[in-house]
């Protein structure tokens, strides 16, 4: 997973050791917008580009309209999808809201089609510079074990974190890498407090599906989306009502010293 060195929609250049909040509803939205590969005569799409790597890795808040339907194929790097809204047809696999889908590169799936009557929101995630190719058979050199066609997250039980700062909260991993990074849901519960700031070892991708979290100065809302990369303080978080969260993470957060807790020493 590659999280570090990302720019962002709100600062064109990689800024270290420094957490970027923003609300994505505000960002402008790029219209016309297609996989390179996917058929030029078919319904485009738009997408809101949240954060970018210059290896051409990127995440983005993507609409699909419907009517959307594309051949099968597979993708030249690996890719993410989770659904905000709507859902979509993959091959033999649906996805509907919080599906989740890790797709290595070069695994054959697809058709694609938007279902219902309502368009598809979804958080693409591209690991690389991507292209979509036609092809009836998997690249001879693809990770079918890597494979995840449909995560239903409804379906999934809740578990306990990994670290002491979130013991009010729970955890539902949708991927674990085998560094031990992955990705999941994070349930913070209402009245939760942290108390003191976070130093977070790790480069992170956090998405708000619901409720709020107070972080430092700023409430973490409904579709606002943050990027903390390594060595960051975190400033502390609290909620009265908790909150629903996406994560992507690049660590194993039960590792020693990945999160360590922070006080500000008075002057």
């Amino acid at each position: 997973m590659n999280l570090s060195g990302r720019h962002t929609a709100i600062s064109k250049e990689y800024v270290p050791r420094q957490y970027q909040f923003f609300d994505t509803n505000a960002l402008p939205e790029e219209h016309g917008w297609r996989v390179s590969g996917m058929p030029e005569n078919g319904v485009a799409g738009s997408r809101r580009l949240l954060t970018w790597h210059d290896s051409g890795a990127s995440t983005s808040r993507v609409v699909i309209p419907r009517h959307f339907e594309a051949p099968s194929g597979f993708f030249t790097s690996d890719l993410e999808i989770f659904v905000l809204r709507g859902a979509i047809q993959v091959g033999e696999w649906q996805l509907s809201k919080h599906g989740y889908s890790f797709i290595p590169a070069g695994v054959r799936v697809g058709p694609w089609k938007v279902l219902g009557d309502e368009e598809a929101e979804i958080l693409w995630m591209e690991n690389g510079s991507l292209k979509y190719k036609y092809a009836l058979n998997d690249h001879p050199d693809a990770r079918l074990c890597d494979f995840i066609p449909a995560l239903d997250s409804k379906l999934l039980p809740w578990g306990n974190t990994e670290t002491v700062q979130f013991v009010q909260a729970n955890k539902k991993w949708l991927r674990k890498d085998s560094n031990g990074g992955g990705v999941w849901l994070l349930a913070i519960l209402p009245h939760y407090d942290g108390k003191s700031p976070m130093i977070q070892c790790y480069n992170e991708e956090g998405y708000c599906l619901a409720g709020y979290c107070d972080i430092g100065e700023y409430r973490f809302l409904k579709d606002y989306f943050g990027y903390v990369p390594t060595f960051t303080t975190s400033p502390w978080h609290r909620t009265d009502d908790g909150c629903l969260f996406f994560i992507r993470v690049d660590r194993d957060l039960s590792q020693v010293a990945t999160v360590l807790s922070y006080t500000p020493q008075n002057e």
